[in-house]
Formats: C-alpha cells, sequence, structure tokens
C-alpha cells in the first residue's frame, strides 16, 4: 500500500511526510481489513483507494486552509468508512473533527481507527444528521460531506451545524449545475450562500470532482431543519 499512495500523491504534487505515509497505509490495511466482515467500501484495489479515497479526500482540503488558517472545527456528515474526514485529519492535525455517521457498525470501525492511529482531537459520534445533538448545532466552523444525499438535502442537515461565518463544503460528481440549483432555495431557508463551485480533477484527469462552497451567513431558524426536511421531503413548501 505504500507504494502505491507514494505513485498517487506523488503524481499529484501532495508533498507527505513518512509519519503520514504510514498513517495512510495503516488505515487503508484496517479499512480492506474490516470490510470483510462489514460493508464499508466497494472499492477494494489499492490504487483505487489512494485514488478514489485517499486524493479525492483531500481535494477540499487546500479551501479549509485557505479559510482557517489556524485553529478550525470541522465536522464530516455521513462519513462513512472516514471520508473525507481522516484523511483530513492525517495531512492536518490541527483539525478538530467530528465524524457522524448513522450506522453503529461504521462508529465502530472509525473508533478503531481513530485508536489504531493515535488521533487527538477526533470523535465518532453515532447519529442521524436531522438528530442534532445538543452542543452541537451551530457549533462548527466547517462542515463537509462526501454523501450521496441531493444537495437540496445534504445542505439543510449540513447547515445546521455551522456557525455564521463558518462554511460547508460538499463534494458532488462533475456534472453538478442542476443539483446546485435546485439547492438555492434550501440553502438560502437555512441561513446559506453559495460561494463557489470548482471542478477539479483526479488522477491525472481521469476522474471528476466538483468541490461546493456555501458560506454560513445568516443563522439557521430554530425550526430547521427538522421543518424544511419535512417540506422536501412531502413536496411541500417550508415558509
Amino acid at each position: 500500500m505504500v507504494t502505491e499512495i507514494k505513485k498517487v500523491f506523488g503524481a499529484a504534487g501532495i508533498e507527505i511526510t513518512e509519519n503520514q505515509l504510514e498513517m495512510f497505509a495503516r488505515y487503508a490495511e484496517l479499512l480492506l481489513d474490516w470490510n470483510k466482515k462489514i460493508n464499508l467500501t466497494a472499492i477494494t484495489e489499492k490504487e483505487d483507494i489512494a485514488v478514489k479515497h485517499f486524493l479525492d479526500s483531500l481535494t477540499v482540503l487546500k479551501y479549509i486552509k485557505e479559510r482557517f488558517p489556524d485553529n478550525l472545527s470541522l465536522i464530516d456528515i455521513g462519513t462513512g468508512a472516514g471520508f473525507p474526514g481522516l484523511p483530513l485529519k492525517i495531512m492536518d492535525e490541527r483539525i478538530n473533527l467530528t465524524l457522524m455517521d448513522s450506522l453503529l457498525k461504521r462508529i465502530r470501525f472509525l473508533c478503531e481507527a481513530v485508536s489504531v492511529l493515535n488521533l487527538e482531537k477526533t470523535e465518532c459520534v453515532h447519529a442521524r444528521a436531522e438528530d442534532i445533538k445538543p452542543g452541537y448545532r451551530e457549533a462548527f466552523c466547517a462542515a463537509v460531506s462526501r454523501a450521496v444525499a441531493p444537495l437540496n438535502v445534504l445542505s439543510v442537515y449540513a447547515l445546521a451545524y455551522v456557525k455564521v461565518g463558518g462554511i460547508f463544503i460538499a463534494m458532488k460528481g462533475p456534472d453538478c449545475e442542476a443539483e446546485v440549483s435546485a439547492a438555492k432555495e434550501s440553502i438560502k431557508k437555512m441561513g446559506g450562500e453559495i460561494n463557489n463551485v470548482f471542478k477539479v480533477k483526479l488522477a491525472q484527469g481521469s476522474i471528476g470532482r466538483s468541490i461546493i462552497l456555501i458560506d454560513k451567513v445568516r443563522q439557521t431558524p430554530p425550526d430547521y431543519p427538522k421543518k424544511l426536511l419535512k417540506g422536501l421531503k412531502s413536496g411541500t413548501k417550508s415558509n
């Protein structure tokens, strides 16, 4: 795995320390080992893991660093097997990371990964995104998600966790224009505003990714996100 990570990161121009390299390799080993017991990923080839999980996760790192050069609290919503949160943490240990997922089996994997990798300031939370725990509402500088929910729903989940002045970074496929357009109303109601949409390529241009930056410019109304989500799911409007 070390060879594949070196190759992929080197081709992308990403500098990595020996310690970070070892952490990524150990993370991949854990992922593949646990994947035999529970379904964590359909991606099992080593180079594919390096590209489609690790490199892909790091496409948002520069936007986080540009926005928050100092201490940062980051929540990864619907993190699954830890993407993009854990690769971001490995590359930038200053991040105060919260990994949230609704499946307990995944949380158990994440807890072991955090322990094995000896990551500080990292917590694993078993919860559905819409069930906001006390102290988590509008508590984070940034939220990130590589989840598969449509952006109009995903942004409602995420912006509830972001403080005013913070940012939500959504990772979507290469053709996201329709999703972005459909999500504008929900984003506005949650106190958000689309900042920019960046197109990036992985693995020498073979795989496309859209990075959607959404600023939190106003406080989320107290009855959101649940009221707004109810309207989205039923197809009615929430005012």
